[in-house]
């Protein structure tokens, strides 16, 4: 365990022995990714930069935003989850698989990268040190889920599948997306394959949807956690760490409003290339807003910049 000690700048992480359990030849450990192991939704990140680089429309990219700030702020219900599961992968239908994983590998090297939560890697990195493997389990697609676990260093990723034919993708899933009882199900599915004991096991998450996933382990931490995640794991007694705001947020839970802020980031990337593209239709529409709207529309932008 020697050297598995995170690094001394990283802030709001503790280290002690007691955070990554000794000796558990069966045992692993599986990360969320939104918001546990990376910064806001990966997805969202990556439509983003298909958006920057004109693979679909600006407005395709609204939409989506829309819909993942509604799953972050209202929780995923049984309709959503549909909804979500018939269009999830629209963007990309009839792309080439191999064009996207190349592009994924991009934009994840250029933007991506630096959302890493450092302290939450740490905690990765202290597994592997003591000799388990660690997988991502996330709803983002499979194959962004295993970029994002090569480029860490990780065992691999668990996430949810695009359906593909001749090469390319239908803009469909395979099977459910991966979420809730769903990653469960999937985590129970790997620790067979793999002769893992999951009393031996460790999940990491920031949600109180992934509650099925913390509860079939030995070892629970809610990490960033939102606040129904924070109070079922001070009434279950689980580990909690908050990498958000560093080592005070250990002490008091400071909210993050995930949702609006992806909104707003994703509206205002939608917005600069909206204007980038029809620069005359853009200023039109700027100059019809007189009285009230304008002033709705102005703290509606020192709102955005806030985010």
């Amino acid at each position: 365990m020697a050297g598995a000690r995170p690094d001394p700048e990283i802030a709001g992480i503790e280290y002690t022995e007691a955070q990554v359990p000794p000796e558990q030849p069966r045992g692993a450990a599986f990360f969320d990714v939104d918001n546990t192991m990376m910064v806001g939704a990966s997805i969202f990140h990556f439509a983003k930069g298909l958006a920057a680089r004109k693979f679909f429309d600006w407005h395709d990219l609204v939409r989506f935003t829309v819909r993942q700030a509604k799953l972050r702020t209202r929780g995923e219900s049984k309709g959503d989850m549909h909804a979500t599961r018939d269009s999830a992968l629209a963007f990309v239908a009839g792309k080439k698989v191999t064009d996207v994983v190349a592009l994924g590998e991009e934009i994840y090297d250029e933007t991506m990268a630096d959302k890493i939560w450092s302290g939450t890697h740490a905690l990765a990195r202290a597994h592997l040190a003591a000799g388990r493997r660690v997988w991502l389990v996330t709803a983002t697609p499979q194959e962004l889920a295993q970029i994002i676990a090569d480029r860490l260093g990780l065992s691999g990723a668990l996430g949810t599948i695009a359906e593909t034919s001749d090469g390319k993708y239908t803009g469909l899933l395979v099977g459910v997306v991966l979420h809730g009882a769903a990653k469960a199900h999937a985590v129970q599915e790997l620790a067979a394959r793999e002769g893992l004991d999951l009393a031996q096991c460790t999940a990491y998450s920031d949600s109180i949807n992934d509650m099925p996933m913390l509860s079939l382990v030995g070892t629970a931490v809610a990490v960033n956690p939102d606040s129904a995640l924070r109070a079922e794991a001070h009434d279950r007694g689980w580990e909690i760490r908050d990498f958000r705001t560093g080592r005070k947020a250990l002490k008091v839970g400071i909210p993050v409003a995930v949702g609006a802020s992806a909104l707003a980031g994703g509206v205002t990337a939608a917005v600069t290339i909206r204007r980038r593209q029809h620069p005359q239709v853009f200023n039109r529409r700027r100059g019809a807003a007189r009285g009230p709207n304008k002033a709705r529309l102005a703290v509606s932008a020192r709102r955005t910049g806030a985010a």
